[in-house]
């Protein structure tokens, strides 16, 4: 009897997933905390690998696998953590969730604007630190959502979504997008620097390409109005982190909101130290139906390619 394909898996998955996966496969997954050498060591002879953008799927790693490699699921929307072009090379497919964490990620985005906007995660400590005794008229003052300009740098999925969240807050939308005619829903296409120029709060949402690796820049941070605030849920690089603590420091940011970081999951003391900041440990798609529906399809983009009866969902 044929020994089943095996699939190696570098993070730990939703039972959604692993379920779909055992019936059929040889499964192996690295517990939390596990190392890159573990996934070395485990993938020779490995029919597929599902990963995650903290797992870097270079050539060395493909090459370890060797020539029963037929997929790379990714459990994430991007793919930037992936080799392409020696995956191509080596006819492996690479495969990620589109469209599953949309709303699950517009929503944080929207949550840390507020978030950010209201100062909450200083005022949250400064409750649990005791040190509230009573309330100044000016202790904790922050900025309005509701009214403000809002510049969403990319208008994909999860930007639009972002777009439609926003409405019932009656902002002024900006966007910038290289796409040529994307659904503005009465939002304005400007050029980024215009945007940046214009806007109280600036939401990313690019891919990371080295199109947009470190996109806002410090000098793209100082176009940007002083007291405004900066949120930051596509991909850490976008943003330079050292440039990003100058302008909390000396302005002309008034905060962040970061869910994603540029060496995850190292963030820097400098920035961790910042009170003007509140910091998510890359939770956009963090809850349960969404992962759930994630695992769901890493687990049939695996199926699909290695089956060969179906196309896999999420081709890159």
């Amino acid at each position: 009897m044929a020994s089943k394909p095996r699939v190696v898996i570098g993070r730990p998955l939703p039972e959604a997933g692993l379920g779909l996966l055992r019936t059929g496969f040889a499964v192996e997954v690295r517990g939390e905390g596990a190392s890159r050498e573990w996934l070395r060591e485990h993938v020779p002879g490995a029919a597929a690998i599902i990963a995650d953008p903290s797992i870097r799927v270079d050539a060395a790693l493909l090459d370890a696998a060797g020539e029963t490699l037929k997929v790379v699921s990714n459990f994430g929307v991007g793919s930037d953590n992936i080799d392409l072009e020696a995956a191509r090379a080596r006819g492996v497919r690479a495969t990620n969730t589109p469209d599953v964490p949309t709303s699950s990620t517009a929503e944080l985005a929207v949550a840390l604007m507020l978030a950010a906007g209201r100062r909450i995660a200083e005022a949250d400590g400064f409750v649990r630190a005791d040190r509230w005794r009573r309330a100044g008229a000016e202790q904790f003052l922050g900025r309005d959502l509701s009214g403000a300009t809002v510049g969403l740098v990319g208008f994909g999925r999860i930007g639009r979504r972002v777009a439609e969240l926003l409405e019932g807050f009656a902002v002024r939308l900006l966007f910038r997008s290289d796409k040529p005619d994307p659904t503005a829903r009465g939002a304005e296409r400007r050029e980024l620097p215009d945007l940046l120029g214009a806007s109280d709060f600036v939401s990313l949402h690019v891919p990371l390409t080295p199109q947009t690796t470190h996109l806002i820049d410090a000098a793209e941070l100082r176009l940007m109005k002083p007291g405004s605030i900066l949120v930051n849920t596509s991909r850490g690089a976008v943003v330079n982190t050292s440039a990003l603590i100058e302008a909390l420091t000396v302005g002309p940011l008034a905060a962040a909101g970061l869910d994603v970081y540029e060496d995850e999951p190292q963030v820097p003391a400098e920035l961790r130290d910042l009170p003007n900041t509140v910091l998510l440990p890359h939770i956009g798609s963090a809850t349960v139906a969404t992962r759930n529906a994630m695992a769901r399809l890493c687990a049939e983009n695996v199926i699909a390619a290695i089956d060969g009866r179906a196309s896999p969902t999420g081709l890159v």
